[in-house]
């Protein structure tokens, strides 16, 4: 088991970089290489079912939304089973998301996320999205409105 300087082994480091390249690459099957089958995302999505089988389709979902989504990594680090990701999620609004119709305008927002691993999987993940900055990006939400 080899550590990286990051804190995390080799597997590790690799089941979270399949987490987000199952995005990039538009490939949800890449979540078996990165997630429990009873993995936990906190919290759920709107409509989201748990586990590695409740993630699968809000790929499909975000690709509908923005054929472009992709994920860029910042930081990763990790100890213990457990690792820390500070990231952003850049596309281009151009199918309906979560009821808000295509714009035809980009996004990026940053995303943190915390895992907890068991072997070289995920087991849990808690995270938070700029989803009001996204709001605001696409023109259906801003401060002012407030």
């Amino acid at each position: 088991m080899t550590m990286q300087e990051n804190g995390l082994t080799t597997g590790q480091q690799q089941a979270i970089e399949h987490l987000y390249r199952a995005f990039n690459e538009q490939n949800p099957d890449l979540l078996d290489l990165a997630l429990m089958p009873d993995w936990q995302d906190i919290p759920l999505g709107p409509g989201q079912q748990p586990g590695l089988a409740g993630m699968k389709p809000i790929i499909g979902m975000f690709i509908a939304a923005f054929p472009d989504v992709k994920i860029t990594i910042f930081d990763l680090f990790g100890r213990d089973g457990k690792a820390a990701v500070r990231a952003q999620i850049t596309g281009t609004h151009r199918g309906a998301f979560f009821g808000i119709p295509p714009t035809g305008k980009p996004i990026a927002i940053a995303i943190h996320e915390f895992h907890l691993l068991t072997g070289d999987r995920i087991a849990q993940t808690w995270h938070l999205e700029d989803w009001f900055g996204m709001l605001n990006q696409v023109g259906v939400w801003s401060p002012a409105m407030v």
